[in-house]
């Protein structure tokens, strides 16, 4: 059954003139994808990328509003993030929210606890962020609402630092309505106490959030914004302000190179680049900023845009040089696991399209090794295994059956 999406491509397509075949070839996809995608088939987001770029619209123009498939399988997330929701989302009645009262902590032990979790999420130790998250989040509301003057701006202060990871963990687990809330909240927070620096860090994640909602406009729009208002003098810019900055940009280009303005995002890499250049390496302390920055991070995005734009031989013979190169890693700091997990996958998605199989899987093997519950997060990795099984034309390896397993993917 057609669809609105399939409508709009059709109608692109005849605007421009163009046959399916003529489509097809301009995007670098086969005719029964086009006919696929006309027909109203799912569709990866990649391939809408490929047609906007081929149609010579923004990926944004493809979008429709209309009823959604019904969500099947989401009630093991709803159980295990009740107590958090609860937390971050309390009922609200005429009066007030009926919130369950935290203990109120020491400013200094909240502030431990907000950095302990953060280390648990960068470990890669999910199940253990969401279990400490709501106490964490209660704690720091008490402390909010039983200090006064200093004491209670810094509690504000605490709970907005609290609320950011929340939105964090929340983005990357994709429960986008409570990550939203959190990341509101964190910013209206920031604000209220004059921290300009940390509300910016929430703005970052906040365009993080729009653009894995598809977004794209409102994530380059804001993003650049923010970027505007904060712009450092870069004589006697802190790391941490040059890393909210450079953060900015990677998201204006990451926006921007997703919804077919190759020009807006060229010049949002060239101003990551700056601030990076700035830096005399990776910088990852939050809260200060968002996640990691530095010029091997610069770099890595730079070549997520080559494989967005199915650049695969450019993603191989840049995943290892200059900047990403052994000696670069050494003087520059390695990138946080996220950033660097995420190049990874871009690598072993080059190397399957090249039928490079073991390749491919002995990063996939890697990253599962020191990320395995982040890659089970990551539709990139199941998009890389699912293509690696339709390919593969020899017998499965017992390490690809048991990707296969842990991505929840069949052949």
């Amino acid at each position: 059954m057609a669809t609105g999406l399939a409508e709009n491509v059709r109608t692109h397509r005849r605007t421009a003139g163009m046959s399916q075949e003529q489509l097809a070839e301009a995007a670098d996809l086969s005719v029964g994808t086009v006919r696929k995608v006309e027909q109203g088939g799912d569709v990866r987001m990649e391939t809408l990328h490929a047609l906007a770029r081929a149609l010579d619209v923004p990926t944004s123009a493809l979008f429709v509003t209309e009823t959604t498939t019904p969500v099947v399988g989401d009630e093991a997330n709803r159980r295990c993030l009740v107590e958090l929701r609860k937390a971050l989302m309390p009922p609200v009645g005429l009066a007030a929210p009926m919130t369950d009262r935290g203990r109120t902590e020491e400013l200094s032990a909240l502030r431990r606890a907000t950095a302990d979790a953060h280390a648990l999420y960068w470990a890669d130790r999910y199940d253990s962020v969401a279990k400490r998250l709501p106490g964490l989040l209660r704690s720091a509301e008490a402390a909010v609402e039983a200090l006064e003057g200093e004491e209670q701006q810094q509690a504000m202060i605490a709970r907005c630092h609290a609320l950011l990871l929340a939105g964090k963990y929340l983005t990357q687990v994709r429960q986008y309505d409570m990550a939203y809330y959190a990341l509101v909240e964190a910013i209206r927070l920031a604000r209220e106490t004059g921290r300009t620096l940390t509300a910016a860090t929430g703005v970052v994640g906040m365009c993080w959030l729009l653009l894995r909602q598809d977004r794209f406009d409102e994530s380059e729009q804001l993003a650049a914004q923010t970027a505007a208002e904060i712009e450092p003098r870069m004589s006697d810019a802190t790391p941490a302000h040059l890393a909210v900055w450079g953060e900015l940009w990677l998201r204006v280009a990451s926006a921007a190179v997703r919804n077919n303005r190759p020009d807006v995002a060229r010049e949002a890499r060239r101003m990551a680049r700056t601030a990076a250049g700035a830096m005399s390496g990776e910088n990852a302390e939050f809260p200060l900023h968002w996640g990691g920055f530095g010029p091997v991070t610069a770099e890595l995005k730079v070549v997520e845009d080559l494989s967005l734009l199915g650049d695969v031989r450019g993603v191989l013979s840049r995943a290892d040089d200059g900047l990403l190169a052994g000696k670069a890693l050494r003087n520059f700091g390695k990138p946080t696991a996220p950033n660097w997990d995420r190049h990874r996958l871009d690598v072993a998605r080059a190397q399957v399209s090249l039928k490079q199989h073991q390749d491919a899987m002995d990063v996939l093997v890697s990253v599962r090794r020191t990320s395995g519950e982040w890659i089970k997060h990551q539709p990139m990795a199941r998009y890389v295994m699912t293509d690696l099984l339709k390919t593969r034309k020899r017998t499965l390896s017992q390490d690809m059956r048991d990707m296969a397993v842990h991505l929840d993917v069949t052949g």
